[in-house]
């Protein structure tokens, strides 16, 4: 137990009860379901952008990858630097897409453009996918807090799920937006005031700690060989392009933030917003990892208490080298980091239930109705996050970015190939897609029962005919298994080309008849 003033307990405190009391002010304006989940349309862009930022900033970043840079190096950030590459152009072709197609659900444009089927396959992806990344927040934040005060992380994984829950519950996705805002603002201070103490805080200067950083090899993105069956320069690089179009183009949290935008332009803007403020801050913490590194390693005359895990030396660094106050500002920041990230989720998975499940059952249901069984699931998903958590105490959470990635790639499912067969082509019909479907799901299981180990041995061994490539390309081959055989499978059955208003030649041919009105 690390000895925490009162006034940063304080400072905790007060940011909690600000944060119920935003769902407060908020709950009485939900008087429908679109309201609870889309709001009200006049939210600004530079809000629902900074929302955007603060739901992908999560507490993952704040403590995760500060650890994976103080492990190895900056080779997890290759990911998120590929997210604006991707998305220079194709935001422009997305967020009209979606605004114009779709009603709330994301999932609902794979029944427009394909199948009821791959609408529930994609929804139930996103589902899993979410769940697994919530309860990993729930824990790193549950942990840290324990690791500085010395109190149970259970206690910390219950408190937090009901001012999660609370928050999420009462205010639907205005208080959702508007919470993320102060905590975006929150986050970015708390890092900025850690890296500065870092740099500064120590005689030997900035210069000396970068140069000594670059020396160890922790601000580095290596190994370069070109080679998947370890974790290289390549495989992350692979593997971001296709998660920065599964993000900003299938996932549920970001999309349904374009519907709650004024405009397609605002959506856009917004977009953009976070795409840029996302990067330098995923940057800003991995640098906090590799100095921290430095900060213990160099023979600073800094030590670590023995038995302290790579995921507790940031945690352990708040608590001993930051001033009075300031302490109760970076947890506030931390707290702000997982609120901000899973009320997003909560309410976009209560989105999907009541859209694309609940609706499907009940045809007939009025909007109160719609209203009720989505605050249920909020309730629902809150209490599953937080078993999620408790799992990871169970299992000690060793390496827990790595489980993020890998749960990741496996529950991925081929969801971007889904996406673009869909927006790229008009020839791919629905038989085509399923075939690609149940190829990918072979797949998936093939890779996963050849390389997972139970009690050290696989739990099926093919020998040289194992899933021979590192556990993060399983989710970029399920996406062009997907792409490949669903658009081959496709020629084989005979259909109506797709309407140009569900694929990407819709959005040239309303540009062509701008260009020349003009």
């Amino acid at each position: 137990m690390l000895n925490i003033h009162w006034i940063d307990y304080l400072i905790v405190i007060i940011s909690v009860l600000f944060t119920l009391g935003a769902g407060f002010y908020f709950a009485n304006r939900q008087k429908s379901s679109d309201q609870y989940f889309s709001g009200s349309k006049t939210i600004p862009a530079w809000a629902i952008g900074i929302s955007i930022f603060a739901t992908l900033i999560s507490s993952v970043t704040f403590l995760a990858y500060p650890a994976a840079a103080y492990k190895s190096n900056w080779i997890l950030l290759v990911q998120g630097l590929m997210v604006p590459i991707v998305l220079v152009g194709l935001i422009w072709v997305i967020v009209p897409l979606f605004r114009k197609v779709i009603r709330l659900s994301t999932y609902e444009y794979f029944e427009r453009r394909f199948s009821v089927f791959a609408r529930m396959y994609s929804s139930i992806a996103f589902i899993l996918t979410h769940f697994s990344k919530m309860g990993t927040v729930l824990y790193l934040v549950s942990l840290a807090l324990a690791t500085l005060t010395g109190y149970d992380v259970t206690l910390f994984i219950v408190c937090l799920t009901v001012v999660i829950i609370f928050l999420t519950l009462l205010g639907g996705i205005e208080a959702v937006i508007w919470m993320d805002v102060i905590q975006g603002f929150l986050l970015i201070g708390g890092g900025l005031f850690c890296a500065g103490i870092l740099l500064f805080g120590s005689e030997q200067g900035a210069g000396y700690m970068l140069t000594e950083a670059i020396t160890m090899k922790k601000i580095d993105f290596g190994p370069y060989n070109f080679s998947f069956s370890e974790l290289t320069f390549w495989v992350m690089v692979i593997n971001g392009v296709f998660y920065a179009l599964q993000k900003y183009g299938t996932d549920q949290t970001i999309v349904q933030r374009y519907l709650a935008a004024k405009s397609d332009k605002d959506a856009k803007k917004a977009a953009y917003i976070g795409v840029l403020g996302s990067v330098p801050v995923w940057g800003l913490f991995m640098l906090i990892g590799a100095l921290l590194f430095v900060y213990y390693n160099a023979g600073l005359g800094h030590d670590l208490p023995e038995g302290i895990t790579t995921d507790q030396v940031f945690t352990y660094f708040i608590g001993t080298k930051l001033p009075v106050g300031a302490v109760g500002l970076v947890l506030a920041a931390l707290i702000a980091a997982a609120v901000s990230s899973l009320d997003s989720d909560m309410n976009c998975l209560a989105a999907i239930g009541v859209e694309d499940f609940y609706q499907r059952i009940n045809p007939n249901c009025t909007d109160k109705q719609r209203l009720i069984v989505g605050r249920l699931l909020v309730l629902f998903s809150g209490l599953a996050t937080a078993g999620v958590a408790l799992l990871y105490v169970a299992w000690e959470g060793q390496g827990v970015l790595g489980v993020v990635f890998k749960l990741y790639a496996i529950f991925s499912a081929g969801i971007v190939g889904i996406f673009m067969l869909g927006l790229f082509s008009k020839r791919a019909n629905k038989e085509g897609l399923h075939i690609g479907i149940y190829a990918c799901i072979l797949f998936t299981a093939y890779a996963i029962l050849t390389t997972t180990e139970i009690d050290g041995q696989l739990i099926l061994d093919l020998g040289k005919y194992n899933f021979p490539h590192h556990k993060y390309m399983l989710g970029v081959y399920s996406h062009l298994i997907v792409l490949v055989v669903g658009y081959a499978a496709s020629l084989l059955f005979k259909s109506d080309d797709a309407e140009d208003e569900l694929t990407i030649y819709g959005y040239f041919k309303l540009r062509e008849k701008v260009l020349f009105k003009k």
